[in-house]
Formats: structure tokens, sequence, C-alpha cells
């Protein structure tokens, strides 16, 4: 699979894109100041995202397809994987596709912030999330789609596309929950952080799908 080429940025442009993400995501987009985003990446310049990126919103734009472009490259990934070996065969293991790549394999520190801050942009500002995307890096979730079409014949399409719909809005609030639940370090979460309950999440969503 052709893998779409990324514009590399400075380690200082990183860093204020990681710790932007965990700010948006813990208090919104318009609850974080561009001076906030500079002191909490120890920038003494509070106009380093001005530098960096021309404006907030530029911002905000650029870490809407980072984490849509690297989930749906995995999904693809896994998708090869799967259709290479004749499946995916039954809906969970769709949907365990859909939950599993929907997940940073190699988060900060602080955990991962991408889902929340989706969900709440989803919320609040659907209209710049949407365009920032500009119908692209969603192939790997249609091809996800299909499949789970594929596997439920005996389904009228509408109904399909209907419990579809209601179970990717469940996915993202699982998983921002999820992801909210793990930033917190006061105490430890040891059902969020087993691997085994995105199964269960999985299972979940999937009933959703196929239930009578």
């Amino acid at each position: 699979m052709h893998e779409p080429a990324h514009h590399a940025r400075s380690e200082a442009a990183e860093h204020l894109k990681a710790v932007a993400l965990k700010l948006f995501a813990e208090r919104g987009i318009d609850g974080v100041t561009v001076r906030q985003i500079a002191e909490a990446a120890g920038q003494k310049n509070h106009a380093a995202v001005g530098y960096h990126f021309g404006s907030k919103e530029e911002l905000v734009r650029e870490l809407i397809v980072d984490g849509a472009r690297l989930i749906d490259v995995q999904r693809n990934r896994w998708l090869d994987a799967a259709e290479a070996n004749g499946g995916p065969h039954t809906v969970l293991e769709a949907v365990e596709g859909l939950v599993r790549t929907s997940l940073n394999p190699d988060p900060p520190e602080w955990g991962e912030c991408y889902n929340r801050f989706v969900v709440m942009l989803g919320l609040t500002h659907r209209a710049l999330f949407m365009a920032a995307l500009e119908g692209r890096w969603n192939s790997g979730y249609l091809r996800c789609f299909e499949h789970i079409r594929r596997l439920m014949p005996d389904l009228p399409r509408k109904r399909v596309n209907q419990r579809l719909l209601f179970m990717g809005a469940a996915l993202g609030g699982i998983l921002a929950g999820r992801e909210g639940e793990l930033a917190d370090r006061s105490r430890p979460h040891p059902m969020w952080s087993s691997d085994s309950t995105l199964t269960e999440i999985s299972r979940s969503l999937a009933g959703m799908l196929t239930c009578d």
C-alpha cells in the first residue's frame, strides 16, 4: 500500500503539537490559548505557535490530519494483512480491527489524547474537523465498513448503515473515555489498561451491529 508523504517538522514544533493535543483533549480548543501552549511546552517565546504554524487554527488542522493519517495507515496495513488471509472472517474481527487501529502505538509520556480531541471537536467544531480532513484519511474506515456489510448479508443495507453510524459514534466515545481514565495518574486503572478490555469493547460494539 502506498503511504502518503508526511511534512517533517522540527523537534520543537513536534513538541508543541504533542503538548497542544494534550491541552485540547483536556479543555477543548476554545479553552486553550497559544500562550498557554507555549508555556506548557517550555517555550519562552509566547509567539512560538504562530512562528511554527501560522495560527492556532492551523495547528488544530495539522493535529487533526496527523492523527487521522496515522489511524488510516495503521488500519489499511491491518486490512491488507487480514485480506491476504481471506479475512476479515467475522464482524467481531472487523470491529476489533477498527478498535485496535484507533490507538497510538507510540503515545507520549502522558498517554493518548487523539480520541478525546476528536470527540470534543466533533461536538464543538465539526465544520473545522471535516474541512481539515478534506474527505481524506478514512479509506481504512470505509474498507472495514464494506467488510462488515459483506458479513451481514441478511440485514437490509439501510439498517446496516444505521447501525454502523451508531457503532462509529460509540467507538469514539468509548475510546475517548478510556483515554480520560488512563490520563488519571492518581490511581491505577487495571480494567482500562488491560489488553483484554479492547476485546471486550470490540465485542460490545459488534453486538450493536449483530443484535436481533
